[in-house]
């Protein structure tokens, strides 16, 4: 955080974390990070400290229960963006890309061989990354699936996805042309799970009116 504050030099900053209770995805579906292995409890016992640290600094938190950290970004960065603001959207969440617009700048650190590096998105990067606009990754997401949270088509992997949104651009519109699509072995794939494809698609979705109470002139940076 300090990191991006020094080279960024922000107006205002606001971190988002999430709750332990279950989600409106959990109550929708079951199976929702079902797979995820558990916080590791020497990490969970920092989680109190470090949002007792940022209040301390007089740095926004803001957690909401029924919702995400995804949510609460996607909807002040999509609220500060209307309002005229550049955003930056710092998080190692992939799903977070479909975020990206011309004021919302996606920001990806990555740690290899104890170096860390930062990858910029917005929407031209998204594209010239997975062939999509950050609004089909959504429905590119909803084919592929991921391990821990979205059950999508089993064997669908993310080239196929890729190739088969670049094509029809939506889910609904892959489900409508279920006869033509290629190659075959997809096509059995989507068809045979086409309501896990739809129940994945709204999993995927960040949520970007979650009811906040935020006012982006409290959280500005001092």
């Amino acid at each position: 955080m300090f990191k991006f504050i020094d080279e960024e030099k922000p107006d205002y900053i606001t971190v988002a974390f999430d709750l332990s209770e279950p989600t409106f995805r959990h109550k929708a579906y079951e199976a929702y990070k079902g797979t995820r292995k558990p916080m590791a409890p020497e990490l969970k016992q920092q989680v109190p400290l470090i949002k007792e640290l940022l209040r301390m600094m007089n740095i926004t938190v803001i957690e909401k229960a029924g919702y995400e950290a995804d949510d609460i970004i996607g909807t002040i960065a999509k609220r500060s963006a209307a309002a005229g603001i550049d955003v930056s959207v710092i998080s190692g969440d992939r799903d977070l890309l479909q975020l990206a617009e011309d004021k919302i700048q996606i920001r990806i650190p990555k740690t290899k061989k104890g170096v860390t590096e930062v990858e910029n998105y917005y929407p031209e990067d998204v594209v010239a990354l997975y062939g999509v606009t950050p609004l089909e990754f959504i429905d590119m997401k909803a084919l592929m699936g991921d391990t821990s949270n979205i059950p999508g088509a089993p064997g669908v992997g993310p080239k196929t996805a890729s190739a088969i949104i670049q094509k029809y651009h939506s889910v609904d519109n892959v489900l409508a042309h279920l006869d033509e699509l290629k190659p075959p072995k997809a096509q059995k794939s989507i068809t045979e799970n086409a309501e896990q494809v739809k129940m994945s698609r709204f999993l995927a979705e960040i949520n970007i009116n979650v009811p906040l109470d935020y006012n982006i002139e409290n959280a500005e940076i001092g």
